[in-house]
């Protein structure tokens, strides 16, 4: 049994709201779960409404899950044929019984990614398509985009003007083919097919439309088109009189649209009011989650987006400890000194578990890892593994540790055949036979005639392989490990290798990332160590930290995630780290609508802390191996009023006030408080489109990646991020990449281009 006096006015008015169209608009911690299930159990005890009506929808099966054990907390029995599911959950259940109008059978197969994957490659075989001209992922990424949009694959064709999209168009055409063929759908498919199905056949939209009396849609924010059509479809129920009612409640806060990467729209949200007449809106402002002084702080950020629409949070919790900034000199001082504060608190009765350090690339993990094993603290990553247990980074280091060990059969047969070289497992066994039975190593039986003999096909492959150690060898000799793992990572097109085997571009780049945050590591050890430096030591150093083993789960430990992976989470106390320009926000997001998305991610990351808040920032950061500068991040520079933040560290009075406006390029601001914030949003993206092409928006210059050409002469005064001015004395032109020679005051050092940052002088 439910009980309307445990909510507040708010959630009271949402619960009772029982006709037309409802936008609940739930800030952080407001409850919305609460209100979601309470709203039900109301629309079955005293609205007499059947539960076979009811229909509430989510985003994760553990959302689903928790919103289901509350309803029958307050219902018991009552909630019996009531739906209470994911949307791809619904559209199965759909599906299931109305497939055959679509082609299918009842018993469709559902294709997960890999089988994607596998069909996507026998496609582009058959269709000759050349898999070093496109990777499968560019078919796999286009598709679900279209899909998602509800662009099906004959309307992809007729728009299909450039020969990418017409190659795009030929797969796209031949894939839902063989989909079809073999009765089976992907992930995107359910979605699309269950509107196509609501488009085409009037018997199966009729009869869900009279079943579900009330919708309910949580998470609405992260809607997708093809999510919004379906929701708009099922909402057109009739009453006994013929009327449309649009009984659709949907829940979501557009401050907390972070996901547009996955298709989320959230002009969804922005425009609910105007695609559903006369809809209710009912903000719920009160957080049970943060102090006051916490909600303060994260609406003075959020409320710099012109995309979205008026609140304010507040709590009971008045007061509270000061939002806390402080700037690092160094990304080692910032991470050395955050973990410090939380052993500092521990020690005076907290636990470990109470904190999180967030941030907004997994590969800022490594330094917060590598203290916390140093001082003996627990802690859990969330959303990877340990840094030196990672793919990339494991397949470097054993590059690494061969050249110090050529004995260590376990990491020549990790990257014999990575990147693919011809040496399989067949070829491995052979050689480690032959070794065993003539008692030498794995590696010495590669480097000899009678040992490749053993493995006749593969004997030139082996060869190659054991000239590209011993290549890597005479080049470590002569250079630092910095400059080494740029050289393996570019003779062996590493970056080309994991982007065969992701098929993701986010996962490559992320992997690229982390091996960037790899080099700045060696780049440290080597500063640190001076003449002492050697390969050896380093990796050494390494294995350290990667023999450690995790924490267990159900241990108390101090949480590490991305900003993305804390959504949906909260903790006593929380750390916001590397807040600076091109950190974050990123330095790929730099238009409007994206530094949007960047601010409301930095809100949902301020709105996980209950109690304790302390945003970070480093005056240096090593990032791609190079020392950078960056101001602080405007989210805190410009958004945040002085007097709401305790200032340590760096930080002081004339910092804070020396930002510059220029970081905002376009400013727009609403005619008036009453203009839909869908329209001024469009407006600032209008704006800034217009000033960009006409010359008017300032643009960061960015170094280019891997050149054609170096883009130098011998003789060209140069300047390098780390070791200042110099003079180009040699350009010598690898197999993958140019090696440049720069003088810096009589200290000669050979870089590649790729990985050298110069700038002409």
């Amino acid at each position: 049994m439910f009980d309307l006096n445990s909510l507040n006015p708010p959630q009271q008015e949402a619960v009772l709201h029982d006709k037309g169209p409802l936008l609940i608009l739930a800030g952080a911690g407001s409850g919305k779960t609460r209100v979601i299930t309470h709203r039900i159990a109301y629309l079955v005890e005293e609205r007499g409404v059947s539960p076979y009506s009811i229909l509430a929808i989510t985003f994760t099966n553990k959302a689903a899950k928790e919103m289901r054990e509350r309803a029958e907390r307050l219902l018991g029995s009552a909630t019996s044929g009531m739906w209470v599911m994911t949307f791809h959950s619904m559209c199965v259940r759909i599906l299931r019984r109305y497939a055959v109008h679509l082609g299918y059978t009842q018993d469709f197969t559902i294709y997960d990614t890999d089988d994607v994957k596998s069909q996507m490659r026998k496609i582009m075989k058959d269709l000759n398509i050349n898999s070093k001209q496109f990777s499968p992922r560019v078919f796999i990424s286009a598709i679900s985009k279209a899909k998602n949009e509800c662009i099906s694959a004959d309307e992809f064709a007729k728009t299909a003007y450039d020969y990418i999209d017409k190659q795009i168009a030929r797969v796209y055409k031949e894939y839902q083919k063989r989909l079809q063929d073999n009765n089976a759908m992907d992930f995107d498919d359910l979605l699309l097919n269950t509107v196509i199905l609501f488009d085409t056949v009037g018997e199966a939209l009729n009869y869900y439309n009279d079943r579900f009396q009330y919708i309910m849609v949580d998470e609405y924010q992260d809607t997708n088109t093809a999510q919004f059509r379906l929701i708009k479809h099922l909402a057109n129920h009739r009453n006994e009189r013929g009327e449309y009612e649009h009984n659709l409640c949907v829940v979501g806060d557009d401050d907390q649209s972070i996901y547009k990467f996955r298709g989320a729209d959230i002009t969804n949200i922005l425009s609910f009011e105007n695609t559903f007449i006369n809809a209710k809106v009912i903000k719920l402002e009160q957080n049970y989650r943060s102090t006051q002084k916490i909600l303060d702080v994260a609406n003075e950020v959020i409320s710099h987006n012109y995309g979205r629409k008026d609140k304010k949070l507040w709590s009971a919790q008045d007061g509270g400890a000061d939002v806390t900034f402080i700037q690092y000199g160094t990304d080692i001082e910032e991470a050395t000194g955050v973990v410090r504060e939380i052993q500092k608190k521990v020690d005076n009765g907290a636990l470990y578990s109470d904190f999180a350090v967030l941030y907004r690339t997994n590969a800022q993990s490594r330094l917060f890892e590598e203290r916390m094993i140093r001082m003996n603290m627990p802690y859990k990553l969330v959303g990877g593994v340990n840094f030196y247990q990672r793919r990339e980074i494991k397949d470097i280091l054993a590059y690494l540790k061969i050249l110090v060990n050529p004995r260590d059969a376990a990491q020549i047969m990790r990257i014999a055949n990575v990147p693919k070289r011809g040496i399989g497992d067949t070829t491995l066994d052979k050689l480690a036979e032959y070794a065993d039975y003539t008692g030498c190593s794995l590696y010495e039986a590669m480097c000899s005639e009678s040992g490749r003999a053993s493995a006749p096909r593969a004997a030139k492959k082996i060869e190659e392989f054991v000239e590209l150690i011993e290549s890597f060898k005479e080049y470590k000799a002569e250079n630092t490990i910095e400059e080494l793992i740029g050289h393996i990572v570019a003779e062996i097109d590493y970056k080309d290798y994991i982007a065969a085997i992701d098929e993701d571009d986010d996962k490559t780049n992320d992997r690229m990332e982390n091996i960037s945050s790899l080099v700045d590591k060696a780049v440290d050890y080597e500063e640190n160590a001076g003449a002492d430096a050697s390969l050896e030591d380093f990796l050494s150093e390494v294995s350290l930290v990667a023999d450690i083993d995790m924490v267990d789960d159900d241990k108390d430990a101090v949480m590490l995630m991305t900003l993305h992976g804390a959504k949906g989470l909260e903790f006593p106390c929380v750390f916001i780290c590397g807040m600076e320009e091109n950190v974050f926000p990123s330095g790929m997001s730099q238009e409007p609508g994206e530094i949007e998305e960047e601010r409301r991610l930095c809100y949902v990351g301020m709105t996980r802390a209950k109690k304790e808040l302390t945003l970070t920032c480093a005056k240096q950061r090593m990032i791609h191996g190079m020392t950078t500068a960056n101001n602080a991040s405007r989210f805190i520079m410009k958004d945040v009023p002085r007097h709401m933040l305790h200032i340590a560290g760096h930080a002081h009075e004339s910092f804070m006030h020396n930002y510059k406006s220029s970081l905002d390029p376009y400013k727009i601001t609403r005619t008036s408080p009453y203009e839909n914030p869908y329209t001024a949003y469009k407006k600032a993206s209008a704006s800034y489109s217009s000033a960009s092409s006409a010359g008017d928006v300032p643009v960061r210059e960015l170094t280019p990646a891997a050149p054609t050409g170096p883009g130098f002469e011998v003789g060209d005064m140069v300047n390098h991020p780390r070791y200042g001015a110099g003079k180009v004395t040699r350009i010598d032109k690898g197999s993958k990449d140019f090696e440049i020679t720069v003088d810096f005051d009589g200290i000669s050092r050979k870089m590649l281009a790729s990985f050298a940052k110069l700038t002409k002088i």
